[in-house]
């Protein structure tokens, strides 16, 4: 989303009739536009025709789940940055590590408060457009490390190679807290104030998972992390020597 001249657009994927009414009732009286369908068919025929900012997404639908939809999001282009806010069952921790794992920037049980939902919807479509973090915005810098490009401006990581490699909110969120503080250990806790600015209250693993999701998009070898190393009862150590350019 580039700005606040434009009512942000939700897509609201949940077969649950009622839930979709309420939702849509509630974030409308909030300020936002908003789209519900029943299923993924809908999902993407709605995203053919449409600008939207953000997915509230069912993990349990008819045909095609919540995770496989997700998974595909996240592989086409124009929906890859697309945040997806994850819709789980009740205690099912399992569920919503995959539901990180497939992408997803942030998740919420069933049943869920609509303001809980409101306050993380505002999270991160804040985090998905935030300006360029401070200290590194003047003149469009780039953060380099080992041959990769990151341009906090655009929001894009580039490899060695020069090919755009998607990203998820979360995802740059974190590379960016790593490359701001290179070679130095940073617990969870951390991470998630540098990350995401405690603006939602993730489960424990969400940073492991987030950690995991980006060292299969940079490492040579994801099985033996060199540039992310894991620090036993510390957190993790980003070790590349990061300069700044534009």
């Amino acid at each position: 989303m580039r700005g606040m001249d434009r009512i942000p657009h939700l897509l609201v994927v949940d077969d649950d009739r009622e839930i979709r009414s309420l939702v849509a009732q509630f974030l409308t009286r909030h300020g936002f536009r908003v789209t519900g369908v029943k299923d993924g068919a809908e999902m993407m025929r709605t995203l053919d025709g449409a600008r939207v900012d953000l997915i509230v997404l069912d993990l349990m639908l008819p045909g095609e789940d919540g995770l496989s939809l997700c998974r595909r999001l996240r592989a086409s282009p124009p929906t890859a940055q697309t945040p997806v806010i994850m819709l789980t069952a009740m205690g099912e921790e399992t569920d919503r590590i995959v539901g990180l794992e497939m992408g997803a920037d942030d998740y919420l049980a069933k049943p869920f408060s609509p303001r809980e939902l409101l306050a993380r919807i505002k999270a991160v479509l804040r985090r998905a457009s935030a300006p360029p973090v401070a200290g590194t915005s003047a003149g469009g810098a780039v953060l380099r490390f080992e041959g990769w490009s990151l341009d906090v401006t655009k929001r894009e990581l580039r490899s060695p190679d020069g090919a755009l490699v998607q990203l998820s909110a979360g995802e740059y969120d974190l590379l960016v807290a790593f490359a701001e503080h290179p070679q130095r250990v940073l617990n969870r806790d951390q991470l998630l104030d540098l990350a995401r600015g405690r603006s939602a209250v993730p489960f424990d693993r969400s940073v492991d998972v987030q950690v995991s999701r980006l060292r299969r998009k940079i490492e040579p070898d994801p099985a033996e992390p060199t540039l992310i190393k894991t620090v036993r009862g510390g957190g993790y150590l980003f070790t590349p020597s990061v300069g700044v350019g534009s």
